[in-house]
């Protein structure tokens, strides 16, 4: 594999960009009309024109990224995630071209990329699943029977669904006719499928995910876990690895269950298995995702790793060069999400130019960035500039380095999320390891934490300004 176009753009194209460096691998980037001047545009060997700036009229035309790559001698297709990183349908063009993709084939997409083809592949493994249904449900005479069964509340979700679409939380028979209408229209219109099913609703639950890597000679790994407990609106925005949760038994257990998953649907590649965890350590298969995770990186600091350049090494043919036993946590990883947004307005996104954009810097201090100073956030993609990711020998040590990190981050131009980052680390919830997915709705109260931020900035001003005073009174001038 000598040229491989990454068909993605932002912060991870530029790190599979980064990969393919080091493998001595020419790079091949596509761009849109908004990314014509992007940082991964530049960091590439060779680059071409996509289309205009909506993603529908570039980053997602297969016909015109094959076209680039035919055309360019391309060898493999990155994707990345997002975009056509889970599109089966791509993935088998890509394979009547005789172009790699460096990742999963179509038919592990496809029976992962249904949440009841994926409950049916992996059920007869003895893999622990949330009490619910592994069908489709459209009578809601029997959703309500299933629901008094298992126990409200429950949850009707789409059966394609992700990032929360087509989910709803149902606490009584009463409101199973509306919820689950609702569930079906939300699931129809976003991913074109309306089917949903029920699964009990986990209280206080924690999201825990294993990081699988798979060959093509049978051999598959974990490389441990990653905790993806702090979100909003169902999007992670804080991950880190280890969890401070699991004990060695539990994450063994759970490792092996994601390894069934990966061999249940003929696995290769690098591939994330997903589970729910309950209060009292008990553990539930939710999904696969079949591609690299945008949290990558702190399993990477925590075992050495570089999933991207495993990635690679599988898609042309290689078998994996370790072992389970051979791998081992060292030390602990924390990372933060820095979207252009605005936590004090209900995470709205922030459009606008990087009048300051200067990174941190430090032993420890990881990085994966999509932007320059002066550029401007495009309107038409997702509004993630960058994930800050820092690694020490303990939890509590990760933790203060994030803390440091995020003060030497400099943004300005825009709103982010690096107001919202610091109050996590210093959140007594966070710091004890005791809080679950509910954690942004129970304690992320905007109009408070902003006066709080602002007196502490009016005090630091006062302090600054007696200082000054106190030494111009001291200064003597000779005379």
């Amino acid at each position: 594999m000598n040229k491989v176009l990454v068909a993605n753009r932002g912060e991870i194209a530029c790190r599979v960009i980064q990969s393919l460096k080091k493998m001595g691998i020419k790079s091949v980037a596509v761009y849109s009309e908004a990314d014509k001047n992007a940082l991964h545009v530049k960091l590439a060997d060779e680059a071409f024109y996509l289309g205009p700036s909506p993603s529908s009229e570039s980053y997602l035309v297969q016909d015109k990224i094959i076209d680039i790559a035919l055309k360019n001698g391309v060898d493999g297709i990155h994707p990345g995630y997002g975009f056509l990183s889970e599109n089966s349908k791509f993935a088998l063009k890509l394979q009547e071209n005789n172009i790699k993709l460096i990742g999963p084939s179509a038919y592990s997409m496809d029976i992962m990329g249904d949440k009841l083809s994926a409950k049916d592949a992996v059920k007869n493994f003895g893999i622990p699943m949330v009490p619910g249904t592994d069908y489709a449900i459209t009578d809601v005479n029997e959703a309500i029977q299933i629901a008094e069964k298992v126990g409200y509340p429950v949850l009707v979700k789409a059966s394609a669904g992700g990032g929360g679409k087509g989910m709803k939380l149902v606490q009584s028979s009463a409101e199973m006719p509306d919820q689950m209408q609702l569930a079906i229209n939300e699931a129809t219109s976003s991913f074109g499928n309306g089917a949903v099913f029920i699964e009990k609703f986990v209280t206080s639950p924690r999201h825990i995910e294993i990081q699988v890597l798979a060959d093509s000679f049978g051999n598959t790994v974990y490389v441990f876990e990653r905790e993806c407990s702090i979100q909003r609106r169902h999007q992670k925005v804080v991950e880190e690895a280890p969890s401070a949760i699991l004990t060695p038994e539990i994450r063994k257990a759970m490792g092996d269950a994601a390894v069934k998953v990966a061999k249940a649907c003929q696995y290769e590649g690098a591939g994330t298995v997903e589970f729910l965890v309950d209060d009292k350590l008990n553990f539930y298969f939710l999904e696969m995702n079949t591609r690299l995770q945008v949290e990558h990186p702190v399993s990477e600091m925590i075992s050495g790793l570089d999933l991207v350049e495993q990635q690679i090494k599988i898609a042309r043919g290689e078998k994996l060069a370790f072992t389970q036993d051979d791998l081992k946590i060292n030390g602990h990883a924390i990372e933060l999400r820095i979207y252009a947004e605005d936590p004090f307005d209900n995470f709205t996104p922030s459009i606008n130019n990087l009048e300051t954009y200067r990174l941190p810097k430090g032993d420890g201090v990881r990085v994966d960035n999509g932007y320059v100073e002066g550029d401007a956030i495009p309107i038409y993609y997702d509004p993630m500039l960058a994930k800050l990711t820092v690694h020490a020998d303990t939890r509590n040590g990760a933790i203060e380095k994030m803390l440091s990190a995020i003060q030497q981050y400099d943004i300005k131009g825009i709103a982010s999320t690096l107001d919202f980052g610091a109050f996590v680390m210093k959140h007594p919830d966070f710091v004890s390891g005791k809080f679950d997915t509910n954690f942004v709705s129970k304690n992320w109260n905007p109009e408070t934490i902003k006066n709080s931020l602002e007196e502490e900035a009016e005090v630091a001003a006062c302090l600054a300004q007696y200082l000054l005073a106190d030494s111009d009174a001291k200064l003597v001038v000779p005379g």
